[in-house]
């Protein structure tokens, strides 16, 4: 039988390892699911607000800030125990570089990931979604396509419309690349004048995510770590 000592040691132990996930949730929006019955240690990532770029956004804004993700993105490629990454997605997009660097990062994973969308995942939070091995979307989840933008000063309209451009068509490729739907369709989806108030672009609910082949199933959390499961267990018997 256990002693007093060594229970109290144990709860003190639990209590450590709880501080250090809510630690870890609060500062980088992160943390590993391993308690679950089928016995796989998953990553949770999610991608909240504002995705943040070089500059601060101010501190009442919540945001997801990429240069958190990108090493913790690395450290999972790189460690053995983890088995796979879900990403919980509720963003109303941001900085387009920093969106698709993780994007990109999230890609190039070798491990299972899911992504799920929740609220919404606007602008750049649609490669984001995409950019998963399978994605999820709530009924009620929303996703915005519109052209790129850019604020502040423009001194060279012709030079800053061509960067523009080229950014617009590498975020294109990119959705057409992980996901079903075609270059030609994304944007029409990006230059439709019907649906924004003095705004171009379309707003997408939960079913005509999937249609449009931009996500591949409407579901929720469980529907979403069911698939992760399968993946990862489809992964270790072909190992």
């Amino acid at each position: 039988m256990r002693t007093v000592m060594e229970k109290i040691e144990e709860e003190k132990q639990k209590k450590e390892v709880q501080q250090i996930d809510d630690k870890l949730i609060k500062e980088s929006n992160q943390t590993l699911l391993d308690d679950g019955k089928e016995g796989h240690k998953i990553h949770l990532l999610t991608v909240i607000g504002e995705i943040e770029g070089h500059e601060h956004l101010p501190s009442n804004n919540k945001t997801t800030k990429y240069e958190t993700i990108l090493p913790q993105l690395a450290a999972i490629e790189d460690r053995k125990e983890i088995d796979g990454m879900l990403v919980l997605i509720n963003t109303v997009g941001g900085d387009v570089e920093s969106g698709l660097a993780i994007a990109e990062m999230i890609a190039s994973l070798s491990k299972p990931t899911v992504s799920l969308v929740l609220g919404g995942s606007h602008s750049i939070g649609v490669p984001l979604a995409a950019s998963t091995d399978y994605s999820f979307i709530v009924p009620t989840g929303t996703m915005m396509i519109h052209p790129v933008r850019i604020n502040g000063m423009v001194i060279g309209v012709n030079q800053t419309y061509k960067m523009m451009e080229r950014t617009q068509d590498r975020i294109v490729k990119f959705i057409e690349k992980h996901s079903r739907i075609q270059e030609k369709r994304i944007l029409e989806l990006m230059l439709d004048t019907s649906q924004l108030v003095k705004d171009v672009g379309t707003i997408l609910c939960g079913e005509e995510a999937v249609k449009e082949g931009i996500i591949n199933e409407v579901g929720g959390i469980r529907d979403a770590m069911r698939k992760l499961h399968e993946m990862i267990e489809r992964d270790k018997k072909d190992e």
